[in-house]
C-alpha cells in the first residue's frame, strides 16, 4: 500500500513562489499516475495538476496553467508542485493522490478516481 506525505507548504506573498513535495512510500510507485489537489476553507476540493507514470504527460486546472508544474522522480519516489507568481486566491491545503489502477487519463481531474490522499499542506498567499 503506498503511504503520500506533503511537505513545503508555508506562508509567501503574492507573486511568490513555492515547492511541494509529495514523499510515497510502496515500490510500486512509479506505476501509478499522480495528481495535485486542493482545497480552501468552504470549498469543495478541486483538481490542480497531474503526472503520468512516466511523467510523460501532464495535465493542469485553467487557473494553474502557465504558473505550476507538476513533476516526479520515480528513483526518489516523489512527487513536486513548483507553484510560481502565487496569488491570494492558491490559498488552500494542498494535497497528493495516487491514481486508482487503470484510471483513464481524461477522467483524472476527478478525486473520485484516486485512492490514496496525503495529509495535506496548507499554502497561505497573503500580504
Amino acid at each position: 500500500q503506498v503511504q503520500l506525505v506533503e511537505s513545503g507548504g508555508g506562508m509567501v506573498q503574492p507573486g511568490g513562489s513555492l515547492r511541494l513535495s509529495c514523499g510515497a512510500s510502496g515500490r510500486t510507485f512509479t506505476s501509478y499516475d499522480m495528481g495535485w489537489f486542493r482545497q480552501a476553507p468552504g470549498k469543495e476540493r478541486e483538481f490542480v495538476a497531474v503526472i503520468s507514470w512516466s511523467g510523460g504527460s501532464t495535465d493542469y486546472a485553467d487557473s494553474v496553467k502557465g504558473r505550476f508544474t507538476v513533476s516526479r522522480d520515480n528513483t526518489k519516489t516523489a512527487v513536486y508542485l513548483q507553484m510560481n507568481s502565487l496569488k491570494p486566491e492558491d490559498t488552500a491545503v494542498y494535497y497528493c493522490a495516487k491514481a486508482r489502477e487503470g484510471s483513464t487519463w481524461r477522467f483524472l481531474r476527478y478525486p473520485s478516481r484516486y485512492d490514496v490522499w496525503g495529509q495535506g499542506t496548507q499554502v497561505t498567499v497573503s500580504s
